[in-house]
């Protein structure tokens, strides 16, 4: 690994310990969004199918079948939720109700 790099990597770890120490400013906290999801690795993973995934996380069932065949890319912030059903879709239930 380069200099560079290595410093990257570094910064993002000490930004990282200053989080989880309660040291960092809220303020400056910055969401990564994910330039691709795998939605059907998702909806596999969770043993649902493009119907039942589509309704229990209100997507249509169109998107569902347009992003799994790679017609189209789901927007950011849909990006970014179904990140969040893939790492915890547990906490999706308890927020959003079953």
């Amino acid at each position: 690994m380069d200099k560079k790099n290595f410093k990257r990597v570094m910064d993002g770890l000490n930004d990282a310990i200053a989080i989880a120490r309660g040291e960092a400013d809220p303020k400056t906290y910055r969401v990564h969004v994910p330039v691709d999801v795998d939605v059907q690795k998702i909806r596999k993973k969770l043993k649902l199918t493009q119907a039942e995934f589509a309704h229990r996380y209100g997507f249509s069932l169109g998107s569902i079948r347009d992003w799994e065949q790679k017609r189209k890319q789901p927007e950011a912030s849909a990006r970014m939720f179904l990140k969040v059903i893939e790492k915890r879709p547990e906490v999706v239930a308890e927020v959003l109700g079953k």
